[in-house]
């Protein structure tokens, strides 16, 4: 097996560029972390949700799910490197962060859907957008929300005690 194959070589390889780019050395407060983190999840999330419901006209269900799993991994690999240092071992983390995505990404996805389900449209500076994307955008402000209660408060839980 080569060495990028080997459970656990990834994170090095992310801490390794964490230190490069210099944001490894810095003083951030947890939640600015879990804020910057956040903007690149949601630049890949919601850009891949975008880019399949619109360019290659996935099915709604398909694209958010797609989009959102690709953005939970860059997600997981940058909060525990990054905004946790977490130590908590990958076999019992990593069963807790898809947990909280999951239930996060059904709650907030229903209830952006079910809200949206009235409305065809809306017209923003003569711009035309559907329901379906009006529902990826609330959905993942929700998301957003929500992920970050479930992160803070089940999944990094004991490292944030632990450093406080």
């Amino acid at each position: 097996m080569s060495q990028s194959l080997k459970l656990g070589s990834y994170l090095r390889i992310t801490n390794q560029l964490v230190q490069r780019i210099g944001v490894g050395s810095a003083n951030f407060p947890p939640f600015l972390k879990f804020l910057l983190v956040g903007v690149l999840n949601t630049f890949v999330g919601m850009g891949l949700m975008l880019l399949l419901k619109n360019g290659l006209d996935w099915p709604f269900w398909y694209a958010t799910f797609t989009g959102n799993a690709i953005g939970a991994a860059v997600s997981y690999l940058l909060n525990r490197t990054f905004t946790f240092n977490s130590r908590v071992p990958i076999r019992i983390g990593g069963p807790k962060f898809i947990l909280v995505i999951l239930a996060c990404y059904f709650l907030s996805f229903s209830i952006s859907r079910s809200i949206t389900r009235t409305m065809d449209f809306i017209t923003v500076w003569h711009i035309y957008i559907d329901s379906d994307n009006i529902a990826i955008l609330l959905g993942s402000i929700i998301y957003t929300i929500t992920n970050y209660i479930g992160q803070k408060s089940f999944v990094f839980k004991d490292q944030i005690q632990s450093s406080s």
